[in-house]
């Protein structure tokens, strides 16, 4: 027989934490499913500095303390990976392992996934030389060259923590200006390891000996290109939601979850918060709104 939960929350992200502490609260039973790290990105985020109230604090211990909080008050969780939803009086949400829980509402919180660098052997030299993480593989790159892709805040973070380690840290843009919060900005530009080149973009990988030694970049302009040297890439070039065991009538023509103003969706008893919903600004504290308003909806709903 299938485990039973007032609310099954897909993702255990700052939304999806956020909403067990609400839903908890309110004495429903709820169960919290994370594929990945539990705090989703902000396992991996070096530094928050605008998160109201707390004016600096690792990333990774923002997520512990929110994990914790939100198995505070009775939620439960669990490590897997989501297949499918099933519609009906009670949703039925069936993992890859073959588990499957029936829950009267279902919020999914899944988040984003970062694209990955579109260039031939870029997925052979993943993990040995191209990372996606900075704050999980800086330490590999101690006093030597490094090249980040990409202007926004994420990109500019994690040069920042970088050039606590590296020798060097180039950044590249494709543009000539930057998709970041000025004081992030500012603070880059005032760090003399950091080197910023504009409206360039990567063209191709320099390995020599099995291993990355420079990434080749073209001007935007120009078509000219030369070599950056380097032993590690770290790209952040945007990201892409994680909704593909979705029905796609509930999601947007980019895959984002189609939401109305208190979460929920056009199918009855599923709703969205976070980062994987259509929105136009993704920080920790929209994610943690989204998660209480999807909550508080919920509490409303089961109530009728």
């Amino acid at each position: 027989m299938n485990e039973k939960y007032d609310v099954v929350i897909i993702g255990a992200g700052p939304a999806g934490l956020t909403a067990a502490i609400y839903a908890s609260r309110a004495n429903l039973s709820v169960l919290i499913i994370e594929a990945g790290v539990n705090g989703g990105k902000l396992s991996k985020t070096y530094e928050i500095e605008n998160y109201p109230g707390i004016k600096s604090i690792s990333g990774l211990e923002l997520a512990n303390q929110l994990t914790e909080h939100g198995q505070k008050f009775g939620a439960k969780l669990i490590s897997g990976e989501v297949k499918q939803i099933k519609e009906g009086e009670e949703g039925n949400v069936i993992l890859t392992d073959g588990r499957v829980f029936d829950a009267r509402a279902i919020i999914v919180a899944t988040g984003t996934k970062e694209r990955t660098l579109d260039l031939p052997h870029a997925d052979e030299f993943t993990g040995r030389g191209i990372s996606y993480c900075a704050v999980c593989d800086g330490f590999f790159y101690r006093k030597k060259q490094v090249a980040i892709i990409g202007g926004g805040n994420s990109a500019l973070e994690e040069a920042l923590y970088l050039a606590s380690l590296a020798e060097k840290v180039t950044i590249i843009i494709r543009r000539d200006v930057f998709r970041a919060d000025a004081s992030v900005i500012d603070r880059v530009k005032a760090n003399e390891k950091i080197e910023i080149i504009t409206k360039h973009i990567p063209s191709e990988l320099v390995i020599e000996d099995d291993r990355i030694c420079g990434l080749k970049i073209r001007n935007v302009d120009t078509n000219e290109e030369s070599i950056v040297p380097c032993k590690g890439i770290f790209p952040y070039i945007g990201a892409d939601p994680c909704t593909g065991f979705l029905d796609a009538s509930i999601l947007d023509e980019r895959g984002y979850i189609k939401v109305n103003p208190d979460m929920s969706t056009a199918i009855k008893g599923i709703y969205g918060a976070g980062d994987c919903i259509q929105k136009d600004l993704r920080q920790v504290v929209t994610a943690c709104n989204d998660g209480a308003i999807a909550a508080n909806s919920i509490i409303k709903y089961l109530k009728q």
